[in-house]
C-alpha cells in the first residue's frame, strides 16, 4: 500500500478526528488544584490517591452508530472498553455502574444481554447505575473503578526520548459483520484466557517495566500512539513493517482498528524483551516497532520511505498536551 495513502487514511479516520473536541470540553471545567488527583485529562483513567494505593476512575459512552448496527455488541463493548482503560493504566478493575437510556425495549434487551455476556466473561460486576426508561433515544454508558499501587500506575504522559515503542496485539481475532474497525479477540475465547490478558498490564506495572502506555482504542494503533505522544510532548518514528499484523487483513483497516486486546507502550530498551515475553505468555503478539524522540512528530516508515502523520506543534488529536492545559489540570504524578 502507498505510504501517503496510509497516512491520509489515518489522519481522516473518524476514530482520530472525533477526539478533537476533548480539549474544548475540558476548557469549561474550573481550574481546581487537588493534591490527591495524581493524573486526569489525557489518561485512560483518572488517578486518585487513596492511602498507599491509587483509585482509577474512567467512563465511556458507546457511539450511536454501533448501538444501531448491533445492540448486543454495543452492550458488550460498553464493558470491554472500560476494562481496557483500567488495564492500560496497570490497574485491576473492581466494579462498574451503567446508565441505560432506552426508547425500544427490544434494543434494551439486546444491549443488556451484551453487558451480561461481558460481565460473565471478565468477572467484573455491575453494581449500580441509572435507568431512563422513557427516552426518545437509545444509549448505553458505563463508568468503572479500578485500583493499582501508586508507584505501579502506567501513565500516558510519561514517554521519554529514547524509549522503545512496543505494539502489542492479539492476532487471534476477526472483524464482526457491520463492524469493520472492531477487531474482536474476546468473544470466542474462554473466560480464563480473557481475564489473564486483561491483567497483563498490571503485571508489567508491578515489575515497573513500562514508561508509558495506552490501550489501542477507536483511533487505532497509530492514532493511539499519537495520543500518547501528544500527551507526553514527544514524537516517534515507527516502522510499519514491524507492527504485529494478522495475515490476510488490509493494512489500512488494521492500523485503524479498535483492538479487543491491544496496547501501545514505551519502555527503556533493556525492558523490551521482558515486556514482549509477558504478552506472549497470554497469546498476545508484541514487538518493538519504533523509537520515541523529542521532535513532537509521529513519522511512519515503510518500504524504505518515510511520511509524517502528525506534527504536534501544529496538529491536535485530543489537545491534551500538558503544555496547553492549565497547571492544575495537567497529568501529575
Amino acid at each position: 500500500m502507498n505510504l501517503d495513502s496510509l497516512v491520509s487514511d489515518i489522519r481522516r479516520h473518524p476514530g482520530v478526528t472525533r477526539k478533537a473536541t476533548i480539549s474544548d470540553v475540558i476548557s469549561f471545567f474550573p481550574d481546581m488544584a487537588m493534591d490527591n488527583i495524581l493524573a486526569s485529562y489525557g489518561e485512560d483513567a483518572a488517578v486518585v490517591a487513596h492511602n498507599d494505593d491509587a483509585l482509577l476512575l474512567a467512563a465511556d459512552g458507546i457511539m450511536e452508530a454501533l448501538l444501531k448496527a448491533n445492540p448486543f455488541n454495543a452492550g458488550y463493548y460498553a464493558v470491554l472498553v472500560n476494562l481496557n482503560d483500567i488495564s492500560a493504566m496497570g490497574g485491576v478493575p473492581l466494579a462498574m455502574v451503567d446508565i441505560v437510556s432506552m426508547k425500544d425495549e427490544r434494543v434494551c434487551a439486546q444491549v443488556m444481554r451484551g453487558i451480561e455476556a461481558a460481565v460473565s466473561k471478565f468477572g467484573v460486576p455491575i453494581v449500580g447505575g441509572h435507568t431512563h426508561p422513557d427516552c426518545a433515544y437509545d444509549a448505553i454508558d458505563v463508568a468503572i473503578l479500578g485500583t493499582a499501587k501508586k508507584d505501579e500506575v502506567i501513565f500516558s504522559h510519561t514517554a521519554q526520548a529514547g524509549d522503545d515503542v512496543i505494539m502489542a496485539m492479539d492476532l487471534d481475532g476477526r472483524f464482526p459483520p457491520s463492524l469493520p474497525y472492531a477487531w474482536d479477540t474476546t468473544s470466542h475465547k474462554d473466560n480464563e484466557t480473557c481475564r489473564r490478558q486483561m491483567l497483563t498490564m498490571n503485571e508489567i506495572g508491578r515489575r515497573k517495566l513500562a514508561r508509558s502506555g495506552k490501550d489501542i482504542s477507536n483511533p487505532g494503533s497509530i492514532g493511539t500512539l499519537g495520543m500518547l505522544l501528544e500527551t507526553s510532548g514527544k514524537g516517534a518514528v515507527v516502522d510499519i513493517e514491524k507492527v504485529p499484523t494478522p495475515a490476510g487483513v488490509d493494512l489500512s483497516q488494521w492500523l485503524r482498528a479498535y483492538q479487543g486486546c491491544g496496547f501501545v507502550l514505551t519502555c527503556p530498551s533493556e525492558n523490551s524483551r521482558e515486556v514482549i515475553d509477558i504478552f506472549a505468555d497470554v497469546g498476545v503478539t508484541a514487538a518493538v516497532a519504533g523509537k520515541v524522540d523529542d521532535t513532537k512528530k509521529l513519522v511512519l516508515r515503510m518500504n524504505g520511505e518515510s511520511a509524517e502523520v502528525f506534527d504536534f506543534t501544529v496538529d491536535k488529536i485530543t489537545g491534551c498536551d500538558p503544555s496547553k492545559v492549565p497547571s492544575s489540570k495537567k497529568c501529575r504524578c
